[in-house]
């Protein structure tokens, strides 16, 4: 087929033009700016455009279908004249399912660990060579790309994503799959700018059960009282299972999982990731994978990218990078890594970077979120809340969200990058969560801050 990208440079969509041209498919895309390291893996396939921008007529009645990232406006020019034409015009997540519809579709949901549970499951799947069609938010130690995509595998395994398909389409990315083996992580709120309120968040959740094929299979986080409380009330008709933390044990910077099988050594860790697993278990039993086979695998899991993501070790100290922003993730990876690392000082660094997280009504879900590190710094930018047409957001908002007299707080990347590099990491877990770069730091350089 011929299909046109319109945002061709996002993550997930220039991952999904990389596979639908290794099946065989005659792939075109534009976008307004392209960054790496989509634009290398871009170029590296032909793919890449000529010239940044938008170009109507590159919007011809021979190409079969258009794909249309969240990036792009309802006012695109190409977006127009494909709908002038009259063209087929997918979502992403709406492509996903037209892919899948006569396969089993396998969606891991949740405010936290999607990403996690869904690269636990494929690394288990990969270890005992099932193949199977996949689409996952982070690239994987293994995998070429974050989609795969075949005629002939029985099942697809998505991540489901609880945000916007479109610009045109408002629905949540997961309504549209319409699973038939399913996994809730738990419900935290996120999103403050498509869902405002917290049960309007919760809700979504709600509608995903109700996507479900009639008689599908639920695996859900029973110690999740908000999602317990969702599963509960639902009449649809599936199946439920619940799942909880495994016992584990952490010894020396070690953690161990207990199992019927014996004692099982982890490259993971944290009661988030133990969760995290112990889902991923439950959802490869339904796809056929035996128990003792699970532990096999998922002993050499080290994690997805930016996901916990160990940096460098060296001596007595050890920086980790993480893609922590919400709350509920920002205080899960701060536990962890004390709970992991008791005997160190954990140094916590986050940037608010998101649209959530620089809201100042959203801002209070923050409290005690870093509390258990033993020092805690929180960077922004008020040129992002500047950007993001945000209301200013003060230092002394920052203290009284954290509720932490001791807090270090940043608005200039040169002083937190001077404060970073002046600290003393004998002994020290660094923990740097953000889903941007702190201003333009270079991790790389950071690396060297152990000896």
């Amino acid at each position: 087929m011929k299909i046109h990208f319109i945002s061709i440079g996002g993550s997930a969509m220039h991952n999904l033009a990389l596979a639908l041209q290794a099946k065989g498919d005659d792939i075109t895309g534009s976008d307004d700016a392209i960054f790496e390291p989509s634009k290398s893996r871009l170029k590296a396939k032909g793919l890449l455009p000529q010239k940044t921008g938008w170009f109507p007529e590159k919007i011809t009645d021979d190409i079969d279908i258009i794909i249309l990232g969240m990036h792009a406006k309802a006012d695109n020019p190409e977006l127009l004249k494909a709908q002038e034409l009259g063209l087929t015009i997918y979502s992403y997540p709406e492509f996903l399912y037209q892919h899948a519809k006569n396969k089993t579709r396998v969606v891991i949901g949740g405010s936290h660990g999607k990403t996690t549970i869904t690269s636990m499951i494929l690394h288990v799947l990969n270890y005992h060579q099932i193949d199977v069609d996949y689409m996952v938010g982070a690239q994987l130690e293994g995998f070429d790309r974050m989609v795969h995509l075949t005629s002939d595998n029985e099942f697809m395994v998505l991540e489901g994503d609880e945000y916007l398909s479109s610009p045109i389409d408002r629905r949540p990315k997961f309504h549209l799959y319409q699973a038939n083996i399913a996994l809730l992580s738990g419900i935290a709120w996120d999103h403050i700018n498509v869902f405002p309120t917290f049960d309007f968040y919760v809700e979504q959740f709600s509608e995903f059960i109700k996507t479900m094929v009639n008689g599908g299979i639920l695996v859900y986080n029973q110690e999740d009282k908000v999602l317990c409380d969702v599963v509960e009330q639902t009449d649809h008709p599936i199946k439920t299972y619940p799942y909880q933390t495994p016992e584990y044990q952490v010894e020396n910077g070690f953690t161990t999982l207990n199992t019927e099988e014996g004692e099982i050594p982890l490259e993971v860790f944290g009661k988030h990731n133990l969760q995290n697993l112990e889902g991923a278990k439950a959802i490869c039993l339904h796809m056929g994978v035996g128990e003792a086979e699970f532990y096999e695998a998922i002993s050499s899991f080290k994690g997805a990218s930016k996901r916990m993501e160990k940096m460098i070790e060296g001596g007595a100290s050890v920086i980790f990078k993480d893609f922590a922003h919400s709350p509920s993730k920002v205080k899960a990876s701060t536990d962890a890594v004390k709970e992991q690392y008791a005997n160190y000082k954990v140094l916590a660094c986050l940037e608010l970077h998101t649209y959530s997280s620089l809201n100042e009504q959203f801002l209070t879900e923050y409290q005690n979120a870093l509390d258990s590190a033993d020092e805690a710094a929180v960077f922004y930018s008020p040129h992002a809340v500047e950007i993001k047409k945000l209301k200013e957001v003060t230092k002394q908002q920052i203290f009284q969200a954290f509720k932490r007299d001791d807090l270090h707080v940043f608005t200039d990347p040169q002083a937190f990058k001077t404060y970073l590099f002046q600290q003393d990491l004998e002994r020290t877990a660094l923990l740097l969560m953000s889903s941007g770069n702190y201003g333009g730091l270079d991790f790389e350089e950071v690396k060297t801050l152990i000896k």
